[in-house]
Parts: C-alpha cells; structure tokens; sequence
C-alpha cells in the first residue's frame, strides 16, 4: 500500500508538466511553479487541486510507514529510517495544505502583483503560501537524504541505495539554485531563470519519490521469494490468509 500510494502521488505532482500542452500565459524559466495555480489563472483549479492529492497521497503513504516503523517490535529500530519517513509525512502535508493556500496573482509575471507584494497589500495567504512550501521542501530534503542513508548504511533497497546519491546530489543543487535566484528576484536584481531551477527541484523530489515506490515493491518482492513455504497437504483446503504477501515498508522501515 505503501509504495502505490506513494507512486501515484509522485506522478501527480508532476502536473505541472502539462503547461507544455496547455496555454497558461507563464514563463516556464522565469515564474514560480506554484503561480500555475494562482487564483487569478485560468488552469488554477487544476494546478491546486493536482497539488492536493499528490501532497494527500504521499501524506498517507509515508504516514503508513512511519507508523508501522514505530510500532515494529521484531526489527531494529534504526533512527534514520525514522527521521526519513518523518520528513516524506512532512512534505507530503505541507504540499496539502499549500494547494489551500494559493497565490492571489503571479508575482514573477505581473510588476503590479510584484508591487503590491513588495508594499504588503497582497492577501495573507502569500505568506502563509510560502511557509507551507518552505516546510515542503524541507520535508522533501530530510526524506530524500535520511532515506537514501539508511538504505545505504542499514543494506536495504539496493535500487535506493544505488540511485538514490546522485538524485540527492542533484535536488541539492537544485535547491541551492532554487534559493539563490529567490534572493536575486527579492532583491530586484531579475529572476536567475528562477522557474526553471524550482521545476528542476520538484522535478527530482517526483523522481526520487518513484524510485522511492520502486525500491519498496521490489523489496517485497524479495521478502516473499524469501519466505519459507509451508509443504502442501492435498486433502487440506488452503486457508486464504496464507496466500500471497503484503507489502512490507520495514524493508526501509525497520
């Protein structure tokens, strides 16, 4: 459950990647992601509510996790698979509730919106927007790094623990982009291709929460190719309980 709940919220919040078919009037280098879902943008019901449910799914998926890691009695408890789950939890329901906190206009866009900003004469939800996305990427970065270790330190999901490094490496980049180009556009000095280091950004966190899903099902996988197989009697009806295997998210959760 686990893993599909956070797949499909990885591939919803790429979303945003259907502003190449759909005329939103934005610059993809220059503005913000989250103006796509602006109040005053003719897609902005669909960018807010593609934001909802990708952050409400993957909410629930590491919520899952993180619940059943700390209730584990038969497994170590390893702390970095905690803090890991804990951050996914986290970016998973800042991105809810930042889908409830919209922009009222596009800063990056309109000069106007940019100067009412600046004054203060923008609705409260422009600040509280970006706490919810500030908590959201750190969430996104506490996961992605405590994850990545904890397969890699405790030999667990061998495809996190292979792929994971250059996905972090990258987001982090990314980022360091990302709050570099918000400085410079804060500061008036222009945008710094701002829109296109924070699609880079959220594109990695998509990609890493896939590979994230990935490793989860093909650990389980292994733990019921792993499982020893009681020998069949003929003349006993199979109990359905026994059958098949539940997806065991202690493989990153022990």
């Amino acid at each position: 459950m686990t893993a599909a709940l956070i797949a499909i919220g990885a591939l919803v919040y790429t979303a945003w990647l259907l502003e190449v078919v759909l005329s939103t009037g934005l610059d993809p280098v220059r503005t913000y992601v989250s103006e796509l879902a602006a109040q005053d943008q003719p897609f902005g019901g669909l960018f807010r509510a593609t934001d909802l449910a990708a952050g409400s799914l993957v909410f629930a998926g590491a919520a899952l996790a993180l619940a059943h890691t700390l209730r584990a009695r038969h497994t170590p408890r390893r702390p970095w698979t905690v803090i890991g789950w804990a951050g996914v939890t986290l970016f998973g329901a800042a991105t809810a509730v930042d889908s409830r906190l919209p922009l009222s206009c596009t800063p990056t866009a309109d000069p106007e919106c940019a100067a009412r900003e600046t004054a203060g004469l923008v609705p409260a939800t422009h600040t509280a927007h970006a706490v919810s996305s500030s908590l959201a990427m750190t969430g996104a970065l506490v996961g992605m790094v405590a994850l990545t270790l904890a397969a890699r330190r405790y030999g667990l999901l061998p495809e996190l623990a292979r792929f994971g490094p250059p996905l972090v490496a990258l987001e982090l980049l990314a980022t360091g982009w990302t709050l570099a180009s918000v400085a410079a556009f804060e500061a008036g000095n222009g945008t710094w291709a701002l829109g296109a280091g924070q699609r880079l950004q959220v594109l990695f966190v998509a990609v890493w929460l896939g590979l994230l899903a990935l490793s989860l099902t093909r650990e389980a996988r292994r733990s019921r190719n792993r499982e020893p197989r009681e020998p069949r009697d003929p003349g006993r009806t199979p109990d359905p309980r026994s059958a098949g295997g539940t997806e065991r998210p202690e493989a990153v959760a022990g």
